[in-house]
């Protein structure tokens, strides 16, 4: 394809004053509200739609072709005319009904081009860009029009040409999961045909070399980037194939084995927005907020009745193999018994809520069953577990509960009871559940990440909100910053979860598992990713299997890898009388503000946060394999005020292997002109919790130095 970098470029501001009969055949371009990128759009002279892009005065994207195949249909690719554009402009401030921030700025640019086929049938088309300091993104619409009804999607072709062999972070493309380690290579490195590592995981080894979004990558000039989507809506998940010669990589949508069509969709209608991440260093992608903003404002309004919250659960003993989800095992967890215990604990400890999994009859055949419809009764509970008596003690404790509702991958069954499953949840008062999707879709042929499932989530997700309920999605389709839009999508998995290291006897999650993860995953949106295992080596379970950090770094996570529901995952009894376990009672859930104060990809990140609300602020940091020594100004403190910083770090000797459970907790008085030096160990971190100076803090306390 032509490179169009040696055409001179006609700004909008340009255009705007021709007239736009003679322009329709030039470059339209359009710049981030600070100026810093570009992005360019022309039909070539075989009318097919291109763009490519700048940062300052790099090349970030070379000639990008826009277009789809369609099935039994001419394709939408080449042939067009361009009849129309537009601009506007926005600035505005949304707030966050929770999340890292509670104000988000919402600052763009936007190009409208409208174009039509020159011969017939003249389909009409749109293509929006809409462009941030911090990246961009576009999208197809497509309006009403004669002779035009649906659109039948086999392929959409959208490219990203990259203009060099950048180093990227990737985990392969996979219809089913997003559970795969990442993988860090070149561009023409990717091979993810050969990285398919686990064999507990339904994964579909798709027959391209393609990979999973996010998709992060750094340039020979530092520079950061990184693709993926926003809005995803009655659409097919995107996953980018790639190129390894010419560094392109070009869009390929999730399929179905019972249609010919990957998307089938009726007119007017638009795509998910195609997504670039931009960011002078790693710590910027992390401060983006791309791909919230890409989506439509909140519709639910005030969702009050959910409360961002940490909790505890009936769940790690059960990967532990202490206990089972089911009854006739002989070891049944989800007694009402051993739940009480877990909310006198939550009680105990300023742990807000607890999650009861293995409660309701049908997991004796939850998995490993060919037939898996009508497993599940989302109202039956055990008859060792009295669920409406651990409501009530829960109640009476001053506790949540938090509904588990496991499908085992067959959406039909759930979608069958998802008004009695959440109008037995509004009657109990119970406003979050998590859902969990393991296995191989039911009916066969469908996906976890498909149009169908697609909408399949989304239906949950509307259903929970008429009863007030918040969806905490475990096996799920990506997060694509739907949130916004709908807030009681809270969070999700998607991601590696702890529970591998309870099943691996190969090493588990490897030290660079996480500060990969707040570069990557971490992008698409929050994270039930299960953090604060105190029981390194998981005697007398699992000590064939570990967990690779050390304790300071599964503290640490609790600020790190955001969630507004953080489980302190580990068992009850290891955090009894631990001293440590006092940063996991403290530390926030939902936040005011949060500041990167420094990371390298894959390597290690440094994330402050201020509890909304209030004046306390807690400083996460985590390291890979690799001993490091980091610096973090606390300047972002309030001028004139001393805080007390206590301190929880590696111990002397600290190792995630060899000595994972050394640590130190350390208090020191602080201000805004403090640096702190966090020595983080193998695998390990540091959390820090920095809270307003009391007169005794500023009499018994020495100053940091």
């Amino acid at each position: 394809m032509k490179s169009y970098w040696c055409l001179p470029l006609l700004a909008l501001a340009l255009l705007a004053g021709c007239s736009k009969d003679k322009e329709m055949d030039k470059i339209l371009e359009i710049s981030s509200p600070g100026g810093d990128l570009q992005l360019q759009f022309t039909l070539t002279e075989e009318g097919e739609p291109v763009y490519w892009a700048r940062y300052k005065d790099t090349a970030i994207l070379d000639t990008s072709a826009l277009g789809f195949e369609l099935v039994d249909a001419p394709s939408l690719r080449a042939g067009f005319e361009m009849t129309d554009y537009s601009t506007r402009a926005l600035n505005d401030v949304w707030e966050m009904p929770w999340g890292e921030q509670r104000e988000v700025s919402n600052n763009y640019n936007e190009l409208t081009v409208e174009v039509r086929e020159i011969p017939p049938p003249n389909r009409r088309m749109r293509l929006i860009f809409r462009i941030y300091d911090d990246g961009f993104g576009f999208r197809y619409e497509f309006p009403e029009q004669e002779g035009l009804e649906t659109l039948e999607i086999a392929e959409e072709r959208t490219e990203f040409q990259l203009t060099g062999n950048h180093t990227a972070w990737w985990i392969p493309g996979d219809w089913d999961i997003y559970e795969h380690l990442y993988n860090e290579t070149s561009v023409s490195g990717i091979d993810a045909l050969s990285k398919r590592d686990h064999p507990n995981l339904a994964q579909t080894a798709i027959p391209v070399n393609a990979v999973n979004t996010p998709v992060t990558m750094r340039t020979a000039s530092g520079l950061h980037l990184s693709f993926h989507e926003a809005a995803l809506t009655d659409y097919a998940g995107m996953t980018l194939m790639v190129d390894n010669d010419t560094y392109k990589l070009t869009s390929n949508l999730v399929g179905s084995e019972r249609t010919p069509y990957k998307v089938k969709r009726k007119l007017p209608f638009h795509t998910p927005w195609r997504t670039v991440q931009v960011s002078p260093d790693a710590a910027g992608l992390i401060e983006s907020n791309l791909i919230a903003n890409l989506n439509e404002p909140n519709q639910l309004g005030d969702v009050e009745w959910f409360k961002p919250t940490k909790y505890v659960g009936i769940w790690w003993e059960m990967h532990l193999g202490k206990s089972s989800w089911d009854m006739a095992s002989g070891k049944h967890g989800a007694t009402t018994e051993n739940a009480k215990r877990y909310i006198d604990f939550a009680a105990e400890n300023n742990i807000g809520a607890v999650l009861v999994e293995g409660w309701n009859t049908g997991w004796e055949h939850w998995i490993g069953f060919e037939d898996r419809e009508g497993v599940f009764d989302f109202v039956t509970p055990y008859e060792d577990y009295d669920l409406e008596e651990v409501v009530r003690y829960a109640n009476e404790k001053g506790v949540e509960m938090i509904m588990h509702h496991e499908t085992s991958a067959a959406p039909r069954t759930y979608e069958q009871q998802l008004d009695t499953a959440y109008a037995l949840m509004q009657r109990l008062g119970i406003h979050s559940v998590k859902t969990g999707y393991v296995g191989k879709i039911i009916p066969a042929g469908e996906y976890h990440h498909g149009q169908w499932m697609v909408n399949h989530y989304r239906k949950v997700l509307e259903t929970a909100a008429e009863y007030e309920v918040a969806v905490n999605a475990h096996e799920p389709i990506k997060a694509t910053g739907i949130r916004r839009t709908f807030p009681n999508a809270i969070s999700r998995e998607g991601l590696r979860g702890q529970e591998f290291n309870a099943w691996s006897v190969e090493g588990g999650n490897p030290p660079d598992h996480l500060p990969t993860v707040a570069f990557t995953r971490m992008l698409a949106g929050p994270i039930d990713f299960t953090p604060g295992i105190f029981n390194m080596k998981l005697a007398p379970y699992k000590e064939e299997s570990q967990i690779n950090t050390t304790l300071a770094h599964q503290l640490a996570l609790y600020v790190v890898i955001y969630s507004p529901v953080q489980m302190a995952a580990d068992l009850p009894e290891h955090y009894e009388d631990h001293p440590a376990f006092e940063f996991i009672r403290e530390v926030g859930v939902d936040w005011e503000q949060s500041k990167v104060l420094n990371g390298e990809v894959g390597d290690y990140v440094t994330i402050a946060r201020q509890e909304r609300g209030t004046d306390r602020w807690f400083l996460g940091s985590i390291t890979d394999e690799q001993e490091r020594s980091l610096e973090a100004s606390l300047d972002f403190l309030p001028a004139g005020a001393n805080y007390k910083a206590t301190i929880y770090r590696d111990g002397e000797g600290a190792h995630w292997d060899e000595n994972p459970s050394a640590f130190l907790i350390e208090s020191f008085l602080v201000d805004r002109s403090t640096t702190l030096k966090l020595d983080l160990a193998p695998g390990g971190g540091t959390a820090v919790t920095l809270e307003p100076a009391t007169a005794e803090d500023e009499e018994r306390l020495q100053t940091y130095r």
